[in-house]
């Protein structure tokens, strides 16, 4: 037996790819189903603790049945998003886990979205822009038809004397426009859950496409630019800490940024072909991923509004 034998023995065999846990992907999605359908009680339930109201009053059937109208939708548009990426993490053989759903008990969307476990490296920069730019696209696409029929069903209704005001990204405004029209003064659209769950999945694709470190988008920037992404990621924290001063919608994102960068730095791991250009069809759909960053990106998310 020589030496090249024995290290062949020696050697574990390799770990087969795309294992997956079903149980806990199925117990999480399901538990994010219930606490998306329940937003509205998780709203009650947070306003009234300390008073002499019962918190849990709004834990009912027809809250969840009436819920369904939201967490459908954002299971559809977060669900497309994820396997966006888990498909061509296939198709590139890279090894990643199903879609973890993360259930949250809070008010307005139940969830803290939905992630995928890549758990090796990127083979090659045609694999990171690929798998980064596909979930955004997917979910893209998913969240349109929620956005049409949402603004649809929605009503125009005077403005109250205190409400809270979501912002309007490009996208919703040009549909709204469409649909609804120039809304009377003293007017506003009050959004269907369809509307609102097509409102969240905007939100959530211009964040995943800020060009900053390992999201979409810092993969899509460094697939294109290589080691000089780097600036945009440095610039991309520098802007959403200046957003932080102007909202505090921005406060949690910004926070996580800076995590990241503090863990993870604002670098992007390098890879082998670094240097190796991507073909003219992929440098064709950052553009269009850059499209979709400007018709989905919302300057101010969330604000209280009141009537003068």
């Amino acid at each position: 037996m020589d030496v090249s034998d024995w290290i062949q023995i020696a050697l574990p065999p390799p770990r087969p790819k795309f294992q997956h846990r079903y149980r806990t992907h199925i117990i999480l999605f399901l538990l994010t189903l219930v606490t998306m359908s329940f937003t509205d009680a998780f709203a009650v339930l947070w306003s009234t603790l300390g008073s002499d109201e019962n918190p849990f009053a709004y834990f009912t059937w027809e809250t969840f049945r009436g819920g369904l109208w939201y967490a459908i939708p954002m299971l559809v548009i977060l669900g497309a998003h994820e396997f966006g990426h888990y498909v061509f993490c296939r198709k590139h053989n890279v090894d990643a886990t199903l879609p973890y759903f993360l259930p949250a008990p809070l008010p307005l969307t139940g969830t803290l979205g939905a992630v995928i476990r890549i758990r090796e490296a990127f083979p090659s920069k045609r694999a990171l822009f690929d798998i980064g730019i596909a979930g955004p696209i997917a979910g893209f696409v998913a969240l349109l038809p929620f956005l049409v029929a949402g603004l649809m069903m929605s009503d125009v209704l005077p403005k109250p004397p205190v409400a809270l005001n979501l912002g309007e990204p490009l996208l919703f405004k040009a549909v709204a426009k469409m649909i609804i029209g120039p809304l009377p003064a003293g007017h506003d659209i009050f959004l269907h859950p369809l509307g609102f769950a097509a409102w969240f999945g905007m939100l959530a694709t211009a964040l995943n496409l800020m060009p900053f470190g390992q999201l979409d988008g810092g993969h899509i920037m460094y697939a294109v630019f290589g080691r000089y992404a780097v600036y945009a990621s440095v610039a991309t924290l520098g802007a959403a800490v200046f957003l932080t001063f102007r909202t505090g919608s921005w406060v949690a994102m910004t926070v996580m940024m800076v995590v990241m960068a503090i863990v993870l730095g604002v670098r992007h791991p390098r890879m082998v072909d670094e240097d190796s250009p991507l073909d003219p069809t992929r440098k064709w759909l950052a553009g269009v991923a850059l499209l979709i960053f400007v018709l989905c990106f919302i300057p101010v998310p969330i604000e209280i509004f009141f009537r003068s």
